[in-house]
């Protein structure tokens, strides 16, 4: 027997808890139907045990820097056991009876199971009908991306999500995909001690952010010891038990890594990290629409796939980040309120969580150029300020795009330590649309990173006096 609700999500996940949240109070029923834990990917096998596996790194690398900078002599001994006791511990054990509890105390009803789009307004879970009177959210987010390579099944390859809960500790790690997760998850291996290398088949790595921020990123990649293989393609995998001449012999699951330029990468374990696909299974078959790539096609502001049927969070293709997953639920909840509520993704802000961190927003120079804006561009080197001696930081970089015919900002990059951190008033400069001659006249902190930003942006300014 059918049962009805005002509203049916399918996927626990942030933007189901946001929606929870937003819809708490309204009078609206509300079913979240889980396959797996409530939190989604985040909490248990992506951001919260990545960061927290890279954070283990950091502490590591800077008490090598104390070597530098305040100690004669500084030991220790990699302890993988504390390491993965603490991840584990950051990722709720993966166990999520308390988001679980947290979301049914806003009056919505969790059901968990494989929960399918039958139709527009239906969900079906085995034998079980959920009918939603006035919306069905698609909240299902995305998975691991495998590309078909000759010999991959037959190797015990990871993902993101055996990579980022530490098990074990490999002598070495090759990765496939030298985007944001690869390079994380590659840094925070190396730092523990574990070699790595980098394959990336485009000829540029961070292929989605600007040229320079890969430049400056790679140094520091190779400071840790990491090997970088760019623009050279993996062609094929094999399961190796011998070692490749001159090298000692792997164990039974080592791999090798075939490439197109004939090198071969021997490693203890292979990493896949060649992007995400949506997980359309569930939603397929409703005939609703996809893009080019198989994401689910929504409006961009009003996040309607049609009518009555709405996506948020990664299935959208829109961006694959936690925060953009939550504002995405906020945004469906006030419209199920009645409210006329509309995303904007004008300055979504991306961190890659490396040491030191690539922050942006907005556009890079040449996806601008490519709409025909007239561009000026600012650049600057974090490191080579008054907090980049303090803290002992080499080689950054800080690229500033702006529309000379608006004068406002349109674009940041920015590589130094705690980027992130200090991405927010860009953030609010794009999406406000605050002039540049504002931005160069804003007073910050001294001796904070931020402060490399009142030059760009004075220069940002003065090219268009000059004008």
């Amino acid at each position: 027997m059918a049962q009805e609700f005002d509203v049916v999500c399918l996927g626990g996940g942030v933007a189901g808890e946001a929606i929870a949240a937003g819809l708490q109070g309204s009078g609206l029923t509300l079913v979240v139907v889980e396959r797996e834990l409530v939190g989604g990917e985040c909490p248990y096998w992506g951001c919260v045990p990545s960061k927290t596996l890279l954070r283990s790194g950091e502490t590591l690398s800077e008490a090598d820097r104390a070597r530098r900078l305040a100690a004669s002599r500084v030991d220790w001994l990699t302890d993988v056991p504390k390491i993965r006791d603490r991840v584990l511990w950051m990722a709720r054990n993966l166990d999520d009876s308390r988001p679980a509890a947290a979301l049914e105390a806003t009056g919505a009803r969790l059901i968990r199971g494989e929960g399918r789009l039958a139709d527009p307004r239906t969900v079906s879970i085995g034998d079980e009908q959920l009918v939603a009177r006035r919306a069905v959210v698609i909240a299902n987010g995305s998975t691991a991306a495998v590309p078909l390579i000759p010999g991959l099944d037959t190797v015990d390859y990871w993902t993101s999500r055996q990579a980022a809960i530490l098990a074990e500790l490999p002598a070495s790690l090759a990765v496939l995909g030298a985007g944001p997760i690869g390079i994380e998850l590659g840094q925070a291996y190396a730092r523990l001690g574990c070699s790595v290398t980098l394959i990336e088949a485009g000829l540029q790595f961070l292929g989605a952010e600007e040229p320079e921020a890969g430049q400056a990123l790679r140094r520091h990649l190779e400071a840790d010891g990491i090997r970088l293989m760019v623009g050279d393609p993996c062609v094929a995998v094999e399961r190796r038990a011998h070692g490749l001449p001159g090298q000692p012999s792997p164990p039974d699951s080592a791999v090798v890594v075939h490439l197109k330029s004939g090198i071969l990468v021997c490693a203890d374990r292979l990493l896949v990290a060649t992007g995400r696909r949506p997980n359309a299974a569930a939603w397929r078959g409703a005939g609703l629409a996809q893009t080019q790539r198989g994401w689910l096609k929504v409006d961009p502001a009003t996040l309607e796939a049609q009518p009555g049927v709405y996506g948020t969070g990664d299935v959208t293709g829109l961006g694959g980040f936690t925060h953009l997953a939550y504002y995405h639920g906020q945004i469906v909840a006030r419209r199920l309120r009645g409210i006329d509520a509309r995303a904007d993704h004008t300055a979504v802000p991306r961190v890659t969580f490396t040491d030191p961190e690539v922050a942006s927003v907005g556009l890079s120079e040449a996806a601008a150029r490519a709409q025909g804006i007239d561009v000026i561009v600012a650049r600057a080197d974090p490191a080579e300020t008054a907090r980049g001696y303090i803290h002992d930081f080499h080689g950054g970089a800080l690229k500033l795009v702006g529309d000379r015919a608006r004068g406002v900002l349109i674009g940041a990059t920015w590589v130094s330590p705690r980027a992130g951190e200090g991405l927010g008033e860009l953030v609010l400069a794009i999406k406000q649309g605050i002039p540049l001659d504002v931005l160069a006249d804003v007073i910050r902190p001294f001796p904070a990173f931020n402060r490399v930003l009142g030059e760009s942006l004075g220069e940002l300014a003065a090219k268009l006096r000059r004008d």
